[in-house]
């Protein structure tokens, strides 16, 4: 089988998942988290939102490990103000992102990625794309497994790049 050109791999460990689940819909419930977020100085690497049967909102934020305590203070303070039914975090998770150029025009990315971590039991907790990427979250232990996975089906013109734990 041939391997699928890509641009690269990305990788990002040291990062915590925080989800605000069950949030009623209005226009104020992103713009209030993730202002708070920010004005603490808190950076958000992922965000990914979906609604659920009850047309309620969940969100997915993958921050800095070291700002995890910080991060869940904030949201339990505005957690009243949006109505959250609930908030639930992950520590020690990593972000995996498989980008361009042109994934636009390759709409078998996706599935070649999920496929290759599946086959080494890989699930992943929060999925995002944009344009020219696809990025998720899965558990920090299966970093190293994950990648060789992704590096098999891939063909990458250079390594993976490791963004800093600290950036």
């Amino acid at each position: 089988m041939d391997k699928v050109k890509v641009g690269g791999i990305m990788q990002s460990d040291g990062r915590a998942l925080v989800k605000i689940l069950s949030v009623p819909d209005h226009a104020s419930v992103a713009g209030t988290v993730l202002s708070a977020m920010g004005q603490k100085g808190i950076n958000i690497e992922l965000i990914a939102g979906s609604y659920d049967l009850d047309d309620l909102c969940n969100f997915a934020l993958v921050i800095d490990q070291k700002d995890l305590d910080q991060a869940i203070d904030i949201v339990e303070e505005v957690k009243p103000t949006i109505a959250a039914g609930a908030v639930s975090y992950t520590p020690d998770v990593a972000v995996i992102t498989v980008f361009g150029p042109h994934l636009r025009e390759k709409p078998y990315i996706h599935g070649t990625m999920f496929s290759a971590m599946a086959t080494v039991g890989v699930n992943s907790l929060a999925i995002s794309t944009s344009i020219s990427s696809v990025s998720c979250v899965i558990e920090g232990q299966f970093l190293d497994p994950a990648i060789q996975a992704l590096s098999e089906v891939f063909d990458v013109p250079f390594h993976v790049k490791k963004r800093p734990k600290d950036y």
